[in-house]
């Protein structure tokens, strides 16, 4: 997911023996690969060149090779006691080096984006949406599903940017506050024209009649 606009960049499915640590390398190199085919299509988009995750991801490997791709890793460290680096000097030094970009100010402030985009966006998919538990049968199948369910969120969300409105219910509020300024407007014409209509009533009234409009002008007079 990009942390900027929130959409989803690859959906990927792993299986369920599998963990964090040794799937990530295969969702990154799919947002990759999605991204430079949107690039070479002539789009202006950044490549992947920052990884923000949670404590489940962290491991010596992933830290690792995402150094290796030259991918800045901001994955959060769980609390793992002191540890001894023999024969690890380059697990260690990716080690320190992510755990001083988690620590930095830009790295708080991703992680906080984390937690308030990239995990609302989860559990409006998962548990709003009905993902947690899906009785399908094969991954392919699977799989399908979780790609027309994050093209209907990508959809929503350009419809959003686009009208204000990505959802059912928040084109009901945006009708219905569109017809209650309708409304507003309308009846403030209704006065308007109410006023101007006595206004030439009364002039009219004074033009037929010249001893009223003479007498009302010697009663203000006097």
């Amino acid at each position: 997911m990009d942390m900027e606009t929130t959409a989803l960049v690859a959906v990927t499915l792993q299986g369920a023996d599998q963990g964090d640590t040794t799937t990530i390398w295969n969702t990154v190199a799919t947002a990759s690969e999605a991204m430079r085919a949107v690039q070479d299509k002539g789009h202006s988009v950044a490549l992947v060149d920052e990884v923000v995750a949670d404590k489940g991801y962290h491991s010596d490997e992933t830290l690792e090779l995402l150094e290796a791709a030259e991918i800045r890793g901001y994955v959060s460290e769980p609390k793992r006691g002191r540890r001894r680096w023999q024969r690890k000097k380059d697990a260690q030094a990716a080690l320190y080096a992510n755990r001083r970009r988690v620590t930095g100010k830009r790295g708080r402030r991703l992680m906080r984006q984390r937690g308030e985009r990239i995990e609302r966006t989860f559990a409006h998919c998962y548990e709003t949406g009905g993902m947690r538990r899906v009785h399908l049968r094969g991954h392919q199948n699977i799989l399908k599903r979780l790609l027309v369910h994050g093209a209907g969120y990508n959809l929503a969300l350009a419809m959003r940017k686009l009208c204000g409105a990505g959802v059912p219910r928040a084109w009901a509020d945006l009708a219905r506050s569109a017809l209650q300024s309708f409304g507003a407007a309308l009846w403030r014409l209704c006065r308007l024209k109410r006023s101007v209509i006595s206004i030439r009533l009364s002039q009219n009234r004074f033009a037929s009649n010249p001893a009223d409009r003479y007498g009302h002008e010697w009663a203000a007079t006097a």
